[in-house]
């Protein structure tokens, strides 16, 4: 007799919409079992089942036989494919019966489940729950050296740490463009090549990134999770958020290089400019 163990991963509440990996896919199976034991004869179905979904091609030898016919990366697993093409069409099958919000992996939605129940969130590691402890002290223990910023884990410091010495590992081979970040330079690519591979699946509108097709889609779910902290107007986009939360503080961070006149939007300041200039061309 064999013994199944049910091991609880905990993720924090942000909608992952990287590849999903063949050990995601096989940690939701496991989670839907039950803890009693199972015979052999269940044991080698279950074999026989992912033998099934993951092979190598008889004819070419291909191990990643299962192709996104948006992107063309390949898969191993059909499964593993399935759940890719999610991040291209916007799909977000499961749904949280409690508040209507929805979900492109399982997972997500079982972390998100633990808002309402108020479920204590815990971590395998030690260093993770002491980081994430600084996101509700405030605590920033972890200082650059060049400009004296505080980040709550060494992680995020040492990407930040780029900024200070420019290095710009990713260089695009059209225009020479140099990125500190391969998502900004993944993204810049395409400008390139014209690809739009993220597709909202309500009205067929194409975008560069899966961040873009997730703001987008918020048009349609009339969802708005930026809350301005001094009224209840709320935002799909957190730059909106910024530039309203700039009526209540008065900052105007954008100032006219020829009279100092400052503005709280850009788009004022460069309006502005032109009248300027064009008045003093008179």
């Amino acid at each position: 007799m064999y013994t199944i163990v049910k091991t609880e991963f905990v993720e924090e509440e942000i909608e992952d919409m990287r590849d999903p990996e063949p050990s995601r896919i096989k940690h939701e199976d496991t989670e839907e079992q039950t803890e009693e034991t199972c015979s052999k004869t269940e044991k080698n179905e279950t074999q026989r089942s992912e033998a099934k979904n993951s092979f190598t091609c008889p004819q070419c030898g291909n191990k990643k036989p299962f192709s996104c016919h948006h992107c063309g990366k390949s898969f191993t697993r059909k499964e593993s494919l399935k759940y890719h093409l999610r991040t291209h069409t916007g799909e977000k099958p499961y749904m949280c019966h409690q508040c209507g919000k929805s979900f492109t992996f399982k997972n997500n939605l079982k972390v998100h489940v633990r808002i309402h129940s108020r479920e204590k969130k815990t971590f395998k590691w030690a260093h993770s729950l002491s980081n994430h402890l600084h996101s509700h002290s405030g605590l920033k223990p972890f200082n650059c050296v060049h400009c004296g910023e505080g980040f709550t884990s060494s992680s995020i410091l040492k990407n930040h740490l780029k900024v200070h010495t420019n290095e710009r590992p990713y260089v695009c081979s059209w225009c020479g463009k140099s990125f500190i970040w391969p998502g900004n330079f993944k993204e810049h690519q395409k400008r390139h090549t014209g690809e739009r591979d993220h597709v909202c699946f309500e009205c067929g509108k194409t975008f560069t990134t899966a961040k873009r097709l997730k703001e987008h889609q918020r048009i349609h779910t009339g969802e708005k999770p930026y809350k301005c902290s001094h009224c209840d107007k709320r935002f799909t986009q957190s730059g909106s958020l910024k530039v309203h939360e700039r009526v209540h503080t008065g900052e105007k961070p954008y100032h006219c290089p020829n009279c100092g006149r400052s503005f709280s939007q850009l788009t004022n300041l460069i309006t502005h400019i032109k009248k300027h200039c064009k008045k003093s061309s008179q």
